[in-house]
């Protein structure tokens, strides 16, 4: 039994070339739950992960990231402690509990035959040519374009909250010193459309989108929302919402052309559409860790572990861990203890039915019209690492419905 950390295996995350499933990650998830890093400790076994995402000496493992990388002072550090993910205890509590029912699953039921629709209009656009480049021609303009129909903002605004988002993320990586003036620019920029937007929904109340619940959980006469945090929750989604929905969808188009029955039973079967999102976040996450910091000295598995530990969580290391029992191949058929794809516990992703469905609905489209797809040129990706997916993705198939 592993008594200290020096003791665990050792995986270079900061490495280039490391990759998530790689042979060394393998060897250390079948040595034992975790792994040192240069960053901390890799929790690599499923029963690990649950018992620690949920642990309430761990906290987000982001909320330092700003400073830490030098930057103290400015729009981006002001906002970035805001973010309802960098959030804990009762304040975190209370904005989850005023923003769960305005992304309910009677939310996303309600938009599933826009979904559809607009899942229909982009195929429409190259199925005659048998072929399209996946990410440009379908993920990115549907994850888009499902945020505008939450939103119920124009269509058009799709290219403009596309750039914002693209120029926010490197606050996010290691970039995020030498990008700031790029950064702070698209967060100026994204901060006026927000505060526009609100003020035109004031004035013009109601719809069935997220924008007029929001402002009327504001509006309520009891707990809710200040202004400041109204204009983070949509600040925040205008920036994040279509992001993960693009490289999932991506992940999904790969893991399915490598597992064509599977492809073929979901055009047979679109009940099984949810169950297929859920299979595909279970084997191929587009967020492969999450990080907590520990708030307190503990011990976990005779591992002393001090305050100040970052623990990256392998989700997908967790959700393909033999020794949960189940044979851990992809089949959307399979009944599966929960993946951590929307993360867990306090900070479980909030909009997971609205993602659920839309992806749900995007995949069985694209499974009875796109009909026996391959690979039909070179992909590239982001780094197999955090967060991660495919960047260029051309396929070609057989024309289905």
């Amino acid at each position: 039994m592993v008594t200290s950390m020096e003791e665990l295996p050792l995986l270079r995350i900061s490495d280039p070339d490391f990759f998530r499933d790689s042979p060394e990650v393998l060897a250390a998830r079948s040595q034992g739950w975790g792994a040192r890093t240069e960053h901390g400790i890799a929790v690599l076994r499923y029963d690990a992960v649950k018992a620690l995402i949920n642990d309430p000496r761990l906290v987000n493992g982001l909320r330092n990231w700003t400073r830490l990388n030098g930057v103290t002072s400015g729009p981006w550090a002001e906002f970035f402690p805001t973010l309802v993910v960098n959030l804990e205890g009762e304040d975190h509590h209370r904005i989850r509990r005023l923003i769960n029912p305005a992304l309910a699953p009677r939310v996303a039921n309600a938009h599933a035959p826009r979904f559809e629709a607009l899942a229909n209009e982009l195929i429409d656009q190259f199925i005659d040519a048998e072929h399209c480049e996946f990410v440009e021609d379908f993920a990115a303009p549907y994850a888009l374009q499902v945020l505008c129909i939450l939103l119920g903002i124009p269509l058009d605004d799709a290219p403009m909250i596309a750039r914002w988002a693209a120029d926010l993320s490197h606050a996010f990586t290691t970039s995020l010193p030498r990008q700031l003036p790029r950064i702070e620019a698209a967060l100026g920029e994204l901060t006026d459309y927000v505060e526009d937007l609100i003020e035109r929904r004031r004035r013009q109340p109601g719809g069935e989108n997220l924008v007029s619940r929001l402002i009327q959980i504001e509006q309520d006469d009891d707990d809710r929302l200040s202004a400041a945090e109204l204009r983070m929750m949509l600040a925040s989604v205008l920036m994040g919402g279509s992001e993960t929905t693009r490289k999932q969808l991506g992940f999904a188009m790969h893991t399915f052309i490598e597992h064509q029955d599977q492809w073929r039973m979901l055009a047979d079967r679109p009940d099984l559409g949810e169950a297929a999102v859920n299979e595909v976040m279970r084997i191929n996450p587009t967020i492969s860790w999450i990080a907590r910091e520990a708030i307190v000295d503990f011990n976990y598995e005779g591992v002393d572990i001090p305050k100040g530990t970052v623990l990256h969580l392998f989700t997908q290391a967790a959700g393909t861990d033999p020794s949960v029992g189940a044979d851990p191949s992809f089949d959307i058929t399979a009944e599966r203890p929960s993946h951590f794809g929307f993360g867990a516990g306090v900070h479980h992703c909030a909009g997971h039915f609205v993602a659920r469905r839309d992806m749900a609905v995007a995949l069985t489209v694209l499974a009875r019209r796109l009909r026996d797809p391959w690979v039909d040129g070179e992909p590239r990706w982001l780094p197999l690492s955090a967060t991660t997916g495919p960047i260029c993705l051309p396929v070609s198939f057989t024309r289905g419905e």
